[in-house]
Order: C-alpha cells, then sequence, then structure tokens
C-alpha cells in the first residue's frame, strides 16, 4: 500500500489553516480537489469531477477510476464539525447509483462511510481521523491511503472493510456467544478454578465485561445453541439395543 505520510505531513498545516480562518466550503474544495491529486494521485481531468448533479441532487466530489465512479465526497466549510446528517445528500445520490462509499470531511476531520443498498439506505462508518495533531498523522496515513487510487483499484479498500466488518462487536459476539464457543470456556474455567459455571451466567458475565458501545452493537444477550441435525434423535432406534457405554 502506497506510503503517504511524507505527503501528509505537507498537506495538514494547510487544512488547519484553513479551519484557522473559517475558510468557506467552496475554498475547502479546492484544497481537498488539489490533496487527492498530489497525495492520492488521482488525475485533476480524467478523475476528479465537481459538483456531479443527478436529479436535481448534487456531490460535491466524485473520485473515479477508469471512467467509473469510485468515492462520492461531501466537503464541509473548515471551520464545520462534521455529523453524520452531512451526508444526506452524497447518500441520496449514492442510493440511485449504487455508489458504495462516502467520504465526509473538511479537510482536517476524515470520516469514510460504506453504504448498503437493500429495505432502504443504511451507513456505517468505516473510519474516523483527524489530522488536528502530530501524533494523530501516522494513523491518518494509514487510513487515507486506503483511498489511493492505486489501493481502490487493487481492492485494497474493499479487503479492509470485510475484515473490519468481520471483527466488529456484532460479527465477533455472535461467534463468542455460541454453545460450543461457551463449552470451551466453561471447560477451561473448571480446570483453573475447579468450579463448573452455568452456561447462562458464563455468558452473562462475558457480556457485562465488554464495553456499553459493544454492547449495543451485538445487542441482548442470547446464546446461539447448535441445531441438531435433522433425523437425529438422543432415544435408540427401534429394533437398536442401548448402549452400555
Amino acid at each position: 500500500m502506497k506510503d503517504i505520510r511524507r505527503a501528509l505531513k505537507k498537506f495538514a498545516p494547510m487544512f488547519l489553516d484553513a479551519r484557522e480562518a473559517s475558510l468557506n466550503e467552496a475554498d475547502t474544495v479546492l484544497r481537498l480537489c488539489k490533496f487527492f491529486e498530489d497525495v492520492l494521485e488521482y488525475d485533476a481531468i480524467e478523475d476528479i469531477s465537481r459538483e456531479a448533479n443527478l436529479k436535481n441532487k448534487f456531490v460535491d466530489i466524485c473520485l473515479k477510476i477508469d471512467g467509473k465512479v469510485r468515492l462520492l465526497v461531501e466537503a464541509k466549510a473548515s471551520a464545520v464539525p462534521l455529523r453524520d446528517r452531512h451526508i444526506e445528500q452524497a447518500q441520496s445520490y449514492a442510493s440511485h447509483n449504487n455508489y458504495p462509499w462516502v467520504l465526509l470531511t473538511n479537510g482536517v476531520e476524515w470520516n469514510l462511510y460504506h453504504l448498503s443498498f437493500g429495505d432502504g439506505i443504511d451507513y456505517q462508518l468505516a473510519f474516523s481521523m483527524s489530522l488536528a495533531s502530530d501524533s494523530s498523522l501516522d494513523l491518518a496515513a494509514e487510513r487515507l491511503s486506503l483511498l489511493h487510487k492505486s489501493a481502490i483499484r487493487k481492492g485494497i479498500l474493499e479487503n479492509f472493510w470485510e475484515t473490519a466488518t468481520a471483527l466488529s462487536a456484532g460479527s465477533v459476539g455472535k461467534s463468542l456467544f455460541t454453545e460450543p464457543v461457551l463449552m470451551v470456556l466453561r471447560r477451561q474455567v473448571r480446570k483453573d478454578s475447579g468450579i463448573l459455571v452455568d452456561h447462562e451466567e458464563l455468558a452473562e458475565k462475558l457480556h457485562q465485561m465488554l464495553t456499553v458501545e459493544s454492547r449495543e452493537e451485538i445487542g441482548p444477550m442470547r446464546i446461539r445453541r447448535k441445531r441438531k441435525s435433522a433425523g437425529s434423535s438422543n432415544s435408540p432406534t427401534a429394533g437398536s439395543k442401548p448402549s452400555n457405554a
């Protein structure tokens, strides 16, 4: 993946100065387009479109790769704090075209959203980062490099999202609160303490150990029990002899 740390460190002061000067949205867009060109290597003519229009709905910037829109960018004035509701315009535009990625930024703060379209539009925050301090620049470079033209073209952004989704609290929670996993933990607790605990008590304790945010994502604690295969039975079949084991 492209290392953009050096280039980003040159641009970060420009975005911070813009915030101090409270530059308007149009000036922020100009700086963002320059950033996409110089740091993320999008072609200024072929890849960057401004104020794209669909059925009277506008999005500030469209980033294209090989002629196809791959990322929608909703820009706010440099001093405006970001809010999830700010992506509504781009979200509406995306829904008409099945574009899954929307970036919301004021130059200093950067929020990337993944959109899915089923019964309505669902969006999830893929990452959120800031250029506000030197200590955050390495993480910012790592995250923003996912938006580099070559990273999107090679599928690196999609791989990042698939991994993040698999490791989310909701996904891991589904695996954690299953009967097979709890059985392994129950045996280990008995081995360590000599106490045989109940599955429900163990699951409840695990649930309490999680952060409030994780519990909200997982939802109410519920043990997913292993399904018996069709036709299986614990009782002996007719004509068979009970086991003496």
